[in-house]
């Protein structure tokens, strides 16, 4: 099978990724074995390509959103069929035993594996994933639709409830990336009132179309004071701005597993119990929920498609800041 390897991180422009065969792998005691049909590109995948995130594995199969159908089933496996349609997220894997996992922060597992880090992922016509980590998919999206809800829509949901935001609240989305543009439907379906500061004049544009009631810059503040806020940018300095947008008792949620810098600032812009949450991961529990809630809104997704050998292309442009949505890989 063919198959998108990371063997030395480098930047984008780069093309850090290489074409090789390798041979299909056989799924072993608890795992699956899916014949992949769709895989999202995410920034994370780029943080790891380029180094910013360390690799925990060399080589290493990027790619944590895979949409396929299974296509051979290790023993001990129950609830899954060959040929039914399975995601594959950025969770691989808990020892199901810690404190956290036992009271529903399985998130927060210290063994935790992740898809694209620890264990190979999607860029390639096959990947194995534990049986009980892969997720059912509702029917209403094809396989190119439904690839970028398995990260950046279930954890822009999680952080929407992290961030403690209410039905009808003021919302500040900080960054309008495909994370955002997917949290934006889900918070507007909750009668919320969504704020976007982001750099990108089309990314504004966009925010508008999909209900926000209104979008500036990052140096811009929202015309009224939010409830919450959620930060996508991966710029500490972004961070320090919604803090300051936010109302007394608001609270801001940090949405990435990569921040430049948390920048020195004035005690008063957190002082009136405003609070700073980081986001880390999400739960089954969250991927469940959230993509019920996407097939009943319904959630749609905006994407452009690339082969499979052209993840290089896909990452250089999400590097640039040049991707209209989510960019996606057709493996089939």
């Amino acid at each position: 099978m063919r198959v998108m390897q990371l063997v030395q991180p480098a930047a984008a422009s780069a093309h850090p990724l290489r074409a090789v065969e390798r041979s299909v792998p056989a799924p072993g005691s608890g795992e699956i074995l899916l014949r992949v049909a769709a895989c999202a590109v995410c920034r994370t995948d780029l943080q790891i390509c380029e180094g910013e995130l360390v690799a925990r594995r060399l080589p290493i199969v990027p790619g944590h959103q895979i949409v396929g159908r299974v296509e051979a089933i290790g023993s001990g496996v129950d609830g899954w069929r060959e040929g039914e349609r399975a995601g594959v997220a950025w969770l691989a894997g808990t020892d199901g035993s810690c404190v956290r996992c036992r009271d529903g922060r399985e998130n927060l597992c210290e063994a935790a594996e992740f898809t694209g880090w620890d264990r190979d992922g999607g860029y390639a016509g096959m990947a194995v994933a534990r049986a009980d980590f892969a997720l059912k998919l509702p029917d209403g999206f094809a396989d190119l639709d439904a690839a970028p809800l398995l990260c950046g829509g279930v954890i822009g949901y999680r952080s929407l409830k992290v961030s403690g935001i209410r039905p009808g609240g003021r919302l500040g989305l900080y960054g309008f990336g495909a994370s955002a543009t997917l949290a934006v439907q889900v918070a507007r379906h909750w009668g919320c009132r969504v704020f976007v500061c982001t750099r990108s004049a089309g990314e504004r544009a966009r925010a508008l179309a999909l209900g926000a009631e209104w979008a500036g810059g990052y140096d811009d503040r929202p015309p009224e004071p939010l409830d919450a806020a959620i930060t996508f940018a991966p710029a500490g300095s972004v961070v320090a701005a919604a803090l300051r947008a936010v109302d007394r008792g608001g609270s801001v949620a940090i949405n990435a597993i990569h921040l430049d810098r948390l920048p020195e600032m004035p005690y008063a812009d957190l002082w009136w119990e405003r609070s700073l949450r980081s986001v880390a991961n999400f739960t089954r529990r969250d991927a469940v929920e959230f993509l019920d809630l996407a097939a009943r809104i319904p959630v749609r997704t905006e994407r452009e498609v690339y082969p499979l050998a052209d993840a290089n292309i896909a990452l250089e442009r999400l590097a640039r800041g040049e991707v209209r949505g989510s960019a996606v890989l057709d493996c089939s």
